[in-house]
């Protein structure tokens, strides 16, 4: 089937959908909804679950989810990877990787961040985590640790991994022309996919799935 019309442009990501996929259900949130930054950081869990992968062999990752408080609202720090790589090229992130031996996942998160796009960790104020999250192709298991600045610093890749560093207010995510969902298969094994089409980029895949969390727990919606 063809995607769907009347969203944004949703930039140059091209996303490799399987042969048999279907739309899935709409934004479960209220269309337009703007949370403040503290209403974010109070549904956001302070707890340190414990590193456990869902799968053997597993790698186990960090992602920093950084928050300011801008004109709009909260936003959060992104990333785009550069189109040169050979996995995941174009893709927008959050500022993470692997956990290198006897890390933890906020000190992987914070040199990650701090390696990617510069930011210094004195400047990030740790205050929870979402739910962990298994992919199934990368066979990652990420931990997203949930923090805010006291403002949208300009930073830019520091990295040749790193094409594009921007900030996004979560209100561009609530719009009425952004998300939308996916199921992809059939059957039994068939997994619903979230997709934000902004003006310049399309989020999906884990960093999508993530946002749907925060804004889920944010906006209180099941």
């Amino acid at each position: 089937m063809t995607g769907t019309t009347g969203r944004r442009a949703g930039g140059r990501q091209v996303i490799p959908r399987p042969s048999r996929w279907s739309a899935g259900p709409g934004a479960p949130w209220p269309i337009g909804a703007a949370p403040s930054l503290g209403d974010v950081l109070a549904a956001v869990p302070e707890i340190d679950r414990p590193v456990l992968p869902a799968f053997p062999n597993a790698r186990p990752s960090a992602v920093l989810i950084a928050l300011a408080d801008g004109v709009r609202g909260p936003e959060v720090l992104l990333t785009r990877r550069s189109w040169e790589l050979r996995h995941h090229r174009g893709e927008v992130s959050f500022p993470g990787g692997r956990m290198d031996p006897g890390e933890t996942p906020v000190e992987t998160a914070l040199r990650e961040a701090h390696e990617e796009v510069g930011l210094e960790p004195g400047h990030v104020h740790l205050h929870g985590e979402l739910e962990h999250l298994n992919t199934v192709v990368s066979r990652s298991y990420i931990v997203p640790k949930v923090a805010t600045v006291d403002e949208a610093l300009p930073l830019v890749g520091e990295t040749s991994e790193v094409d594009r560093v921007f900030w996004l207010p979560l209100a561009e995510l609530t719009r009425a022309d952004t998300y939308h969902s996916e199921v992809w298969g059939i059957g039994p094994t068939d997994r619903t996919l979230h997709f934000f089409e902004l003006d310049d980029e399309t989020v999906w895949g884990a960093t999508a799935t993530m946002l749907v969390d925060l804004l889920r727990r944010t906006l209180g919606v099941s």
